[in-house]
């Protein structure tokens, strides 16, 4: 029968893709980490990882295997906390992703009030533009704008409505006017930055017909993290192509200007997603009725969808 401590360090080494990570993690030497995970290969009688000198993977039985290590890993966690403590109550770690503007900007204050009203609870909050992987990297769950494909995991709307604006200050509108139409913003400095590695330059919107246009944009400016851009178009730099529950603040306290409100952004809904069902604890539960509550103030203001795509919202609106 596997050891606790070894299905723990197999999925810690497979997220990290190195041994001495992992057991830097664990407060462990690298050694004892490798026979911590030569036990496990040796009890499953398989091999769990390809191992060289400058790189660790895991094998097709490891990818395999990975999976089944985790839902049991979870398992014995909640059966831990189920006995252990008054079940009303929130406690233990969790560990949260959102993406840097979102979270610094947005979420911190509600992320905060809900640790302070769980004293038990300990939130560990990671900051980053880069798509978290919820099955691979150390987080619990994740808040993640877009739509969500996948079906392996848990997606539970937070602010099914949220879309992408074009918004800018008025100081660099005074400058440099103010667009009419999407072609026009190929004339104008426009804000650039990466999102899933990649330089988000092709910007879409749909027309009261409920017809779509993508323009190809560019700028002399791009970062690989979207609260610079934001901050950017507040100090006049250029045009930003935002979400609202980004930018909202500044569009209500005038340091930002909607533009193009005939012309409906893309929908970029937001999502608490968790890997599995399993997952999906007392502490995830309230932090999603907490988070979403939150979200709904927030989408006042948003301008209506055009035309025909407005009157649709409305009537999905419930």
């Amino acid at each position: 029968m596997p050891r606790f401590e070894d299905l723990l360090l197999f999925v810690r080494s497979a997220a990290l893709g190195s041994f001495s990570a992992a057991a830097r993690e664990a407060d462990l030497l690298p050694g004892q980490v490798s026979a911590a995970i030569q036990r496990l290969e040796a009890a499953l009688g398989l091999r769990l990882f390809a191992r060289s000198t400058r790189s660790l993977r895991l094998t097709a039985e490891g990818e395999q295997y990975l999976p089944f290590a985790q839902s049991a890993l979870d398992a014995l966690r909640e059966g831990r906390e189920a006995i252990s403590h008054d079940p009303g109550e929130v406690r233990g770690v969790l560990q949260v992703s959102v993406s840097s503007d979102l979270g610094r900007n947005v979420l911190l204050p509600p992320l905060t009030a809900f640790r302070r009203a769980h004293p038990a609870l300990v939130l560990r909050l990671f900051l980053s533009d880069q798509v978290t992987d919820v099955f691979r990297d150390p987080v619990d769950v994740a808040l993640r704008y877009g739509r969500i494909e996948a079906g392996s995991f848990v997606a539970l709307p937070l602010a099914p409505l949220n879309r992408r604006v074009l918004v800018a200050s008025a100081g660099y509108l005074a400058r440099r006017g103010r667009p009419a139409a999407p072609a026009e913003l190929a004339q104008h400095d426009c804000l650039l930055y990466l999102r899933g590695g990649r330089i988000y330059d092709e910007w879409g919107f749909t027309d009261a017909g409920g017809r779509r246009r993508e323009v190809r944009v560019s700028g002399p400016l791009l970062s690989d993290d979207a609260d610079v851009v934001r901050r950017w178009a507040v100090a006049g730099e250029g045009i930003a192509f935002k979400s609202w529950l980004d930018v909202r603040a500044d569009v209500a306290a005038g340091r930002l200007e909607v533009l193009l409100p005939r012309w409906a952004g893309e929908a970029t809904p937001l999502h608490l997603v968790c890997p599995h069902r399993r997952q999906f604890s007392g502490a995830v539960r309230r932090l999603h009725e907490a988070l979403q509550a939150h979200c709904a103030g927030l989408m006042e203001g948003l301008p209506p969808l055009p035309g025909a795509a407005g009157m649709a919202e409305a009537a999905d609106t419930p």
